[in-house]
Protein backbone atom coordinates (compact mmCIF):
# COMPACT_ATOMS: atom_id res chain seq x y z
CA UNK A 1 0.00 0.00 0.00
CA UNK A 2 1.46 3.35 -0.91
CA UNK A 3 1.98 6.11 1.68
CA UNK A 4 -0.91 8.28 0.46
CA UNK A 5 -3.48 5.50 0.74
CA UNK A 6 -2.18 4.56 4.18
CA UNK A 7 -2.59 8.16 5.38
CA UNK A 8 -6.15 8.37 4.02
CA UNK A 9 -7.05 5.03 5.63
CA UNK A 10 -5.54 6.08 8.98
CA UNK A 11 -7.42 9.39 8.91
CA UNK A 12 -10.70 7.62 8.08
CA UNK A 13 -10.25 5.13 10.93
CA UNK A 14 -9.41 7.94 13.35
CA UNK A 15 -12.51 9.90 12.31
CA UNK A 16 -14.65 6.79 12.70
CA UNK A 17 -13.27 6.21 16.21
CA UNK A 18 -13.96 9.81 17.26
CA UNK A 19 -17.47 9.56 15.84
CA UNK A 20 -18.14 6.38 17.80
CA UNK A 21 -16.93 7.99 21.04
CA UNK A 22 -19.19 10.97 20.43
CA UNK A 23 -22.16 8.67 19.93
CA UNK A 24 -21.44 6.93 23.22
CA UNK A 25 -21.28 10.22 25.10
CA UNK A 26 -24.56 11.46 23.68
CA UNK A 27 -26.32 8.21 24.61
CA UNK A 28 -25.42 8.63 28.29
CA UNK A 29 -26.70 12.21 28.64
CA UNK A 30 -30.43 11.41 29.01
CA UNK A 31 -29.60 9.28 32.07
CA UNK A 32 -28.58 12.37 34.06
CA UNK A 33 -31.37 14.69 32.95
CA UNK A 34 -35.00 14.53 34.00
CA UNK A 35 -37.93 15.29 31.77
CA UNK A 36 -40.36 17.98 32.88
CA UNK A 37 -42.75 15.23 33.93
CA UNK A 38 -40.10 13.49 36.04
CA UNK A 39 -39.13 16.80 37.64
CA UNK A 40 -42.77 17.54 38.49
CA UNK A 41 -43.30 14.01 39.87
CA UNK A 42 -40.19 14.33 42.04
CA UNK A 43 -41.33 17.71 43.38
CA UNK A 44 -44.75 16.26 44.24
CA UNK A 45 -43.13 13.27 45.97
CA UNK A 46 -40.91 15.60 48.00
CA UNK A 47 -43.98 17.50 49.23
CA UNK A 48 -45.83 14.26 50.07
CA UNK A 49 -42.83 12.88 51.96
CA UNK A 50 -42.44 16.13 53.94
CA UNK A 51 -46.13 15.97 54.86
CA UNK A 52 -45.92 12.28 55.83
CA UNK A 53 -42.92 12.92 58.09
CA UNK A 54 -44.67 15.89 59.71
CA UNK A 55 -47.76 13.76 60.34
CA UNK A 56 -45.94 10.64 61.60
CA UNK A 57 -42.97 12.16 63.43
CA UNK A 58 -43.92 15.78 64.08
CA UNK A 59 -43.60 19.16 62.40
CA UNK A 60 -40.43 20.09 64.31
CA UNK A 61 -38.66 16.93 63.14
CA UNK A 62 -39.92 17.40 59.58
CA UNK A 63 -38.53 20.94 59.57
CA UNK A 64 -35.11 19.59 60.56
CA UNK A 65 -35.00 17.08 57.68
CA UNK A 66 -34.07 18.05 54.13
CA UNK A 67 -35.66 15.97 51.39
CA UNK A 68 -34.29 15.55 47.88
CA UNK A 69 -36.04 13.38 45.32
CA UNK A 70 -34.55 12.13 42.04
CA UNK A 71 -36.57 9.79 39.84
CA UNK A 72 -38.51 8.43 42.79
CA UNK A 73 -35.49 7.91 45.04
CA UNK A 74 -35.79 10.00 48.19
CA UNK A 75 -32.76 11.15 50.18
CA UNK A 76 -33.23 12.37 53.72
CA UNK A 77 -30.56 14.56 55.34
CA UNK A 78 -30.35 16.73 58.43
CA UNK A 79 -30.07 16.35 62.18
CA UNK A 80 -32.63 14.97 64.63
CA UNK A 81 -32.62 14.31 68.37
CA UNK A 82 -32.79 10.50 68.34
CA UNK A 83 -32.28 7.41 66.22
CA UNK A 84 -35.98 6.65 66.66
CA UNK A 85 -36.91 9.94 64.95
CA UNK A 86 -34.60 9.16 62.03
CA UNK A 87 -36.05 5.66 61.67
CA UNK A 88 -39.64 6.92 61.91
CA UNK A 89 -38.91 9.56 59.25
CA UNK A 90 -37.54 6.86 56.94
CA UNK A 91 -40.56 4.64 57.57
CA UNK A 92 -42.94 7.53 56.84
CA UNK A 93 -41.13 8.28 53.57
CA UNK A 94 -41.27 4.64 52.47
CA UNK A 95 -45.06 4.59 52.91
CA UNK A 96 -45.62 7.37 50.37
CA UNK A 97 -47.01 6.06 47.11
CA UNK A 98 -44.54 6.54 44.25
CA UNK A 99 -41.38 6.40 46.38
CA UNK A 100 -39.06 3.79 44.87
CA UNK A 101 -36.41 3.84 47.59
CA UNK A 102 -35.24 5.92 50.54
CA UNK A 103 -31.66 6.80 51.40
CA UNK A 104 -31.60 7.87 55.04
CA UNK A 105 -28.61 10.12 55.71
CA UNK A 106 -30.19 11.77 58.75
CA UNK A 107 -27.72 12.21 61.59
CA UNK A 108 -28.31 12.23 65.33
CA UNK A 109 -27.43 15.44 67.19
CA UNK A 110 -24.70 14.93 69.72
CA UNK A 111 -25.63 15.56 73.34
CA UNK A 112 -22.44 17.50 74.15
Amino acid sequence: MNLSRRNVLSAALAALGVGMLGACASNSEPETKRTNGEFTNDAALTAKVKSAIATDVGARTAAAINIETYRGTVQLTGFVGSREQAERAEAAAKKVEGVRSVKNDVRIKSSS
